[in-house]
């Protein structure tokens, strides 16, 4: 099979951006027409925005700021009751940031990684690409997870929907006792800390399994509690919400919502698991690596 040429993956790049721009102008340009009823948290600024506005500002977020943390990414949690026409705009929005996605990982697989960087680097030089201005303050570096990160569609008319933070989440990978000696191997071996820590996993026997734990960013969790069940019985469904949710609602109604406060708790306001069998205190700090107890 022939691979395709550096020039066909750039124009495809280019192509799919272009469509993502177009379709997220033509949603914003409905939503001018036909503003919805929107809820959303305030903003940072505490700025009162039309729901065009807001709409247009996540949808179109596509760029680092000076001085962003490369992993991380801006949130935009609302609620937008979407009639059919509205709907039929998000989900085109989506197919377009899946298309994105599709063409960034085949240049990733095809491609060394310094030829992606200059291609994203050029998309938003381009006259045909949507919001260039943007290169004259500084925030032409395109931010992928943000391009192609989806908005939200909830599959029915939702009757309330029950937001509240999450703020205690963690991911754990179940490591055994040579995983995490590799993970200290790619560390200064010469460091004491590191010393300290190879001495502590020597000491564990090696059929011990052990859990590396990794903190989550606080996120919104969103409960959906559906008008009629969903065709598979469903009620209700969670979800995390970190862009838009687009509601069906032929009445052009939002469906009830909580107002939850516009930033998480600074402290846990959920009792720990009594089941929860991961050390509190991490065993090999400089790995994020904790011992199970039993």
């Amino acid at each position: 099979m022939t691979l395709p040429s550096d020039m066909a993956l750039q124009k495809a790049l280019e192509e799919a951006f272009d469509a993502l721009c177009a379709s997220i102008d033509t949603l914003c340009r409905h939503v001018d027409r036909h503003p919805p009823q929107l809820w959303c948290l305030p903003s940072d600024d505490g700025q009162p925005r039309s729901a065009a506005a807001w709409l247009r500002e996540a949808l179109t977020d596509m760029w680092y700021h000076d001085g962003q943390d490369g992993r991380a990414t801006r949130n935009y949690v609302g609620v937008v009751a979407a009639d059919e026409a509205l709907m039929a705009l998000a989900e085109g929005v989506n197919r377009c940031k899946d298309h994105f996605g599709e063409v960034i990982t085949q240049i990733r697989t095809t491609l060394p990684a310094d030829q992606l960087t200059a291609m994203r680097a050029a998309l938003p030089l381009r006259p045909s690409a949507v919001n260039a201005h943007l290169c004259d303050d500084g925030l032409a570096r395109l931010h992928l997870k943000q391009c192609w990160r989806r908005v939200l569609i909830a599959p029915a008319p939702v009757a309330r929907i029950r937001l509240a933070w999450y703020s205690n989440g963690r991911s754990i990978k179940r490591l055994s006792v040579q995983d995490a000696e590799k993970l200290l191997m790619q560390l200064d071996t010469s460091a004491d800390h590191v010393r300290i820590q190879y001495r502590k996993l020597a000491a564990l026997p090696s059929d011990e399994p052990l859990a590396q734990v990794q903190a989550q960013a606080p996120l919104m969790r969103a409960n959906l509690f559906y008008v009629e069940p969903l065709d598979d019985g469903r009620q209700r469904q969670a979800m995390n919400i970190a862009m838009p949710l687009f509601v069906p609602s032929p009445n052009g109604r939002l469906p009830h919502c909580n107002q939850p406060p516009a930033a998480p708790p600074e402290t846990r306001t959920r009792a720990r698991r009594s089941d929860s069998r991961i050390d509190d205190e991490p065993w090999l700090p400089s790995i994020r690596v904790h011992r199970y107890h039993y």
